[in-house]
């Protein structure tokens, strides 16, 4: 193979590595591509390519590839920050941009390394032959999710970044300006084994984060999800009731009537039974006062109500003040979740044909809130090592997952047990 051919598949080669540089970079960027920047990034190319060949016919390739930076990257950089309004991401996307073409290195390499004898040109060839379709697949399916980098938090964009511009810096610096890396110098060699090593320790940490704000999520939403629905049964039963005194104010007209005919005639025994009977649905109607404290009344007597339509003995001791060392929210979500799951685990009881009975005690002394909830148990529970109850039933476990969260929140204690045929979960805090 002549030696101008050579030089002549290398000019091509490089032109072909400014277009793929250029259209991956375009298209890492959030832009609405019209005819008129469209026009500008055509011509913008045209004028990188054309100054790339006046300096590799001027000089050689090579010397071209030494100026790169100058005179193809920056530029880019500029025209894309210029376009964007955002600078940071428009060095990002080049960077990217210059990691991906180690695509078209390696497939080059591959093809040297079944054909040795082929040389520089058969590298050059293959690198122009892979560009096109290689580009094509990049474009279509990695640079969408690459764009929606854009829009995130700038501490992500920076790592994002930080890979591609060691990648860049190690390249310039080991193969086009020096020959450290073909010299063999040991630090050129294990440098990028070594960013790999630190990447994935922090990809290991991050990841790790991640899962634990995931989890934070996961129960803040079930909180929040409990807290809505315990506010729906209370808003029912408060219209409920708003319901029973507007048809009690309604037909008082004709209770009085009806009392006032019997004591005429003469039924006094009478009367008093209907007043005994209109005063029961009355006292039926209303929210049972456990405590001082209003939000643990609404949530006692709200499952009081369901435990009653079960069929379960639901009995309550509770001296809860109405100031409490934790908001009123994170009091419900325990509550809710601690009877929830014993009017549960009450449910199974009663379908079993055995006793079902939920008794609550709770009280304030220094300080620090106790709270003790015992339900009938016959089943076996399964414990974790660290004494967690733990079910394999889906959608189950979130409550008490909630529980444990919001108690080590504030630095209390629980504990879960199973005593004969009774569980008992047992907080402090």
């Amino acid at each position: 193979m002549s030696t101008p051919f050579a030089d002549a598949l290398s000019l091509c080669n490089l032109a072909s590595v400014g277009i793929f540089g250029i259209v991956l970079s375009a298209a890492f960027c959030e832009l609405e591509w019209t005819r008129q920047r469209k026009l500008l990034l055509a011509g913008c190319t045209v004028l990188m390519l054309a100054l790339q060949g006046v300096v590799s016919l001027r000089w050689s390739t090579s010397f071209a590839r030494y100026l790169y930076p100058v005179i193809t990257h920056l530029p880019l950089v500029i025209l894309l920050a210029a376009m964007t309004r955002k600078a940071l991401w428009s060095l990002i996307a080049v960077l990217t941009a210059y990691l991906c073409c180690q695509l078209r290195r390696w497939a080059a390499l591959l093809v040297i390394a079944l054909f040795p004898t082929g040389g520089t040109a058969l590298q050059d060839a293959t690198e122009l032959v892979v560009t096109l379709p290689l580009l094509l697949a990049l474009v279509h399916w990695i640079a969408p999710s690459v764009r929606a980098l854009s829009h995130s938090s700038l501490k992500l964009q920076l790592q994002f970044g930080v890979i591609p511009l060691l990648s860049y810096v190690f390249d310039y610096f080991t193969r086009i300006y020096t020959d450290l890396l073909s010299s063999g110098n040991q630090a050129a060699v294990e440098f990028m084994p070594f960013v790999c090593s630190l990447a994935y320790l922090v990809f290991v940490l991050q990841t790790t984060q991640e899962q634990k704000r995931r989890s934070q999520l996961e129960q803040t939403q079930n909180s929040l999800n409990l807290q809505v629905a315990q506010a729906v049964r209370e808003i029912d039963a408060l219209r409920e009731s708003q319901r029973k005194a507007s048809t009690y104010r309604h037909d008082l007209r004709h209770h009085l009537q009806y009392i006032s005919a019997c004591i005429e005639n003469g039924r006094a025994e009478a009367a008093q039974e209907y007043i005994h009977s209109v005063c029961a649905e009355i006292e039926a109607s209303k929210v049972n006062v456990y405590c001082e404290n209003e939000a643990a009344n609404l949530i006692l007597s709200a499952f009081a109500t369901r435990a009653q339509n079960s069929g379960i003995d639901f009995r309550v001791h509770a001296a809860i003040p109405l100031v409490l060392p934790l908001p009123d929210s994170d009091l419900c979500v325990l509550l809710s979740n601690a009877l929830e799951n014993a009017l549960h685990a009450g449910q199974r009881q009663r379908e079993a044909g055995k006793p079902a009975v939920v008794e609550t005690t709770a009280y304030q002394k220094d300080g620090r809130l106790f709270l003790q909830i015992a339900n009938s148990c016959s089943f076996p529970v399964q414990f974790r090592a660290e004494g967690i109850p733990t079910t394999s039933q889906p959608g189950h476990g979130l409550g008490v997952r909630s529980i444990c969260a919001i108690v080590e929140q504030y630095g209390g204690m629980y504990s879960f047990s199973q005593q004969q045929d009774q569980f008992v979960l047992r907080i402090s805090l």
